[in-house]
């Protein structure tokens, strides 16, 4: 079949055309046919059915070869179906029908209603299974509507009956396999596949389990001899009229005839056309609507009008956006947009065509090159560094001072190249630039040029353009900061000695220290002698030879020889002093060779004096070395000594002669009392409450550092070894804290818990003094090379800020008790003042302001300010240098 098929849509031999008519013939001949399903039919429709195909053979030849000479004529045509000036006589020739054979149709159908119309099963309602009767094969096509429609005899000649008839047969071929095996004698043995039964009798089971045995006259039991043989037979039959069109089952294993109707299905499929000669491809138009409007009517007739219609299009807006950016950047112009160039690259070759040698003008040196050098992909490019530009030297007509004379040409000789002025070069003087001949160096010179370049590594330094303006905080003006110490006004006299007065050097004052209420500063010198000054007149009130203490506590000291009692001693010097920090009690700590003195002022009041003599009585009357246990370590390191029962001594009268008490409610005035360290005591602080306080001696090892309690005359060593070299110690002014100073590193220790909490990194080499701000979380240390540095204990264990700002070593660093000021002294003679306000925030960090530079010692012996302090209740400093003077700076 498939073969066969074939043969009718290409152009083929003779003998396959003879065959295209045979086919053509017997679907024309439908009509008149009657389906071959049997052998048995009767000889009188054998003949009838004979004479009608003789009939219809003429009749179609002549129709197929009108359509050839009219597809010769017009070759470039289209179709009849969409050819408006085609006639409706050639529209049904498309579809496959013939003009001529209209009366022969109505002489079939007045054949056909005398049948039996038992053997015809009429479908009158679309939802019952439909089935093609065999008898009414031939008169589909004859009843269908398109035939009367395109009749052109009769245009109007279809009828009610003919729709409803058209209608009934339109779908009688869309049948289901059940329908095509109604009474289930097909093979159902599924999708198996066909070659298991290649050795049996039979291709599978039927629906009632039967098998369905194969046909012995089918063409696949046949060879091929014998199926060459029905070929030829078939074909002579075909071109007699009364030919078979079969297809071989390969499921039931039988040939199959198929009836002139299939054979037009699928002649019409192969065409192009629609399958079924009744379907109408242009019906009449319905308007389906409803209502009165048809332009409102329907389902989204009350739906809103979208937003893209009115608003404009982002997707244009990007659109033209990159267009204009493309425009304006060259890579198009006004010929593409208005689609008068279809691709750029045109432009491009055709400019190349027209200017080939490519000469135009352009800049040699842009003065970018090494940024698109820089930009580029790759290895990063590193640019040779340039030579530097030629000078007066090089010119032709050099001036006479760059031109050499006889002895520098000499001179130059001898010389290496690489040591001359100009190198190789020599300059010389020209007429004009056109005497100028060629650099006989030239080569040589670039050669070294290359070979620098080639051997010496080369490293990108990136430098970055900051203005130095920016990079400095912006810090609030110092007047806003006020107030703070801005001027020398009081200046305090020392007396002078008869040694002073020989040797003509002034006495340097060490430490000073001013008592609570600011009424009193006392200060210690490098003779021994402490002074007690009053405050607002300069006036000096009491003075006390601490070099007479050390003798008294010599004379009672077991291990000192008698014969040594007659010797001079040599000065020492006053290295620290501390007043009471309790109002209430008015006694003062002085440090002075291997002691510590407390010493009573006498400034009290009625109330004060009875508590500071009460605090006393029990150093004033301690005897043994004090009230210290024999068998702890702080007996071995500390003796106390009573100094107020040494009448019977000569230097005891002395020392305790002329000093009456300031006050005339005081009682006592002068030194009390003498602890003796083991070593030289170098730093005493008392604690915030005015009974306990500290010694500092750094060469006693682990006796360094010993804490005493003045109200009970005892003491205690805390530490049983330390680490380096202890140089201070001072107290937490809330907590438990003691803070211990080396040289290198600040430690805080727990007194309740015995424990190490914190160790700060100064990064200094060797740290000389302390101090801790009110709030007790920041700390500030002074050190001899040059460094302040600031700890924010909440923050971290390492500076928060380091500064320099002096010259030479720090001496003495200080917070004011009051007011937000910080200060540090130096050898180089000045004293900084700062502004260090603490926020109780912790989210914020401290501000620290240098406000004022304070100048008024002299340097002598490269020793300038030595201490300094400021005043508990007003914005004052007070400071003393090696020059042996002592000023106070207020604010004005």
């Amino acid at each position: 079949m498939a073969r066969k098929t074939k043969s009718k849509t290409t152009s083929a031999p003779a003998k396959e055309t003879v065959q295209l008519t045979a086919e053509t013939e017997g679907d024309d001949a439908a009509p008149e046919v009657e389906p071959i399903d049997s052998e048995d039919d009767d000889d009188v429709d054998e003949a009838s059915e004979s004479e009608s195909q003789s009939e219809s053979e003429e009749e179609y030849d002549s129709a197929a070869e009108d359509d050839e000479g009219d597809d010769a004529n017009h070759p470039d045509e289209e179709s009849s179906d969409f050819d408006p000036e085609v006639s409706d006589e050639d529209e049904f020739e498309d579809q496959g029908s013939s003009d001529d054979d209209e009366d022969r149709l109505e002489r079939q159908m007045k054949d056909d209603d005398d049948d039996d119309e038992s053997d015809v099963e009429i479908l009158e309602e679309l939802d019952v299974v439909r089935s093609w009767p065999k008898e009414l094969a031939g008169k589909k096509r004859a009843g269908g509507p398109n035939s009367n429609a395109a009749s052109s005899s009769a245009p109007d000649a279809v009828t009610a009956a003919d729709a409803d008839t058209t209608a009934k047969w339109m779908h009688a071929d869309d049948l289901s396999s059940d329908d095509e095996d109604a009474d289930g004698a097909g093979n159902r043995i599924g999708r198996v596949p066909l070659h298991w039964y290649d050795d049996y009798d039979h291709i599978g089971y039927d629906a009632h389990g039967q098998r369905v045995v194969k046909s012995q006259s089918s063409s696949a039991s046949k060879d091929i001899l014998d199926r060459v043989i029905d070929a030829a037979d078939d074909l002579e039959a075909n071109a007699a009229g009364n030919g078979k069109f079969t297809v071989y089952d390969a499921l039931n294993a039988r040939d199959v005839a198929l009836t002139p109707r299939q054979v037009e299905l699928i002649r019409r499929l192969q065409s192009g056309a629609f399958a079924h000669p009744e379907h109408d491809a242009n019906p009449d138009y319905v308007a389906y609507f409803s209502g009165v409007d048809p332009e409102v009517s329907g389902l989204n007739s009350d739906r809103y009008e979208k937003k893209s219609r009115f608003q404009p299009s982002k997707w244009e807006k990007l659109q033209v956006r990159r267009l204009l950016h493309r425009l304006k950047c060259g890579s198009i112009n006004m010929d593409y947009l208005e689609g008068r160039v279809r691709d750029m690259n045109d432009l491009v070759s055709k400019s190349k065509d027209e200017d080939p040698s490519g000469d135009k003008p352009f800049l040699l040196w842009k003065g970018d090159e090494e940024d698109e050098l820089a930009l580029r992909k790759g290895p990063q490019h590193m640019p040779a560094p340039k030579l530097p530009p030629p000078g007066h030297a090089y010119s032709y007509n050099p001036p006479e001072e760059y031109l050499p004379n006889e002895q520098e040409l000499k001179e130059w000789e001898e010389l290496d190249p690489e040591d001359r002025p100009y190198g190789h070069f020599v300059p010389k003087k020209h007429p004009n630039l056109r005497s100028v001949g060629a650099y006989e160096h030239a080569v040589r010179e670039r050669f070294e040029r290359c070979l620098d370049l080639y051997l010496c590594p080369r490293a990108m330094k990136r430098r970055l353009n900051i203005d130095p303006e920016s990079l400095v905080p912006s810090l609030p003006k110092a007047s806003d900061l006020r107030p703070f110490p801005t001027a020398k006004v009081v200046a305090y006299e020392v007396p002078e000695t008869n040694a002073t007065k020989k040797e003509d050097a002034a006495v340097m004052v060490r430490c000073l220290t001013v008592s609570p209420d600011g009424q009193f500063l006392v200060s210690g010198d490098e003779n021994g002698v402490v002074r007690l000054w009053e405050v607002q007149t300069g006036r000096l009130l009491r003075s006390w030879d601490l070099m007479l203490v050390l003798s008294v506590g010599e004379e009672n000291d077991d291990q000192n020889d008698k014969s040594q009692q007659g010797e001079p001693q040599t000065k020492k010097p006053v290295s620290s002093l501390e007043w009471n920090p309790n109002r209430s009690h008015h006694c003062l700590l002085a440090t002075i060779g291997k002691c510590a003195i407390v010493i009573s002022t006498g400034t009290g009041g009625p109330d004060d004096s009875e508590l500071t003599d009460a605090l006393l009585s029990a150093a004033s009357a301690c005897k043994h070395g004090g009230n210290i246990a024999p068998e702890s370590r702080a007996a071995k390191a500390v003796k106390w000594t009573s100094l107020q029962h040494k009448k019977s001594s000569k230097s005891s009268s002395n020392v305790n002669a002329n000093t009456p008490p300031i006050s005339a409610y005081g009682t006592a005035s002068g030194p009390i009392c003498l602890l003796r360290t083991n070593r030289e005591c170098t730093h005493v602080q008392w604690h915030r409450k005015g009974d306990y306080f500290v010694t500092v001696s750094p060469k006693a090892g682990a006796a360094a550092v010993l804490i005493h309690q003045l109200s009970k005359a005892a003491s205690q060593q805390p530490f049983g070894k330390v680490k380096g070299e202890i140089q201070l110690a001072c107290f937490h002014p809330q907590k438990p804290f003691l803070f211990v100073a080396s040289k290198e590193h600040v430690r805080v220790y727990h007194l309740v818990k015995q424990m190490m909490v914190k160790r700060l990194m100064s990064g200094c080499r060797h740290i000389s003094s302390l101090d801790v701000h009110g709030s007790g979380d920041h700390v500030v240390v002074g050190s001899l090379d040059r460094r302040l540095v600031w700890f924010d204990l909440d923050l971290a264990n390492t500076p928060y800020k380091t500064l320099k700002y002096h010259e030479r070593a720090l001496r003495s660093v200080g917070f004011h008790p009051r007011y937000p000021l910080m200060a540090s002294a130096s050898d180089d003679g000045s004293i900084h003042v700062f502004h260090s306000m603490v926020y109780s925030d912790l989210m914020r960090n401290p501000l620290i302001v240098p406000v004022k530079v304070l100048r008024g010692h002299n340097v002598v012996n490269s020793l300038g300010t030595l201490a300094m302090v400021f005043h508990p209740t007003q914005p004052w400093l007070f400071s003393a240098g090696a020059d042996g003077k002592i000023h106070l700076f207020q604010d004005l």
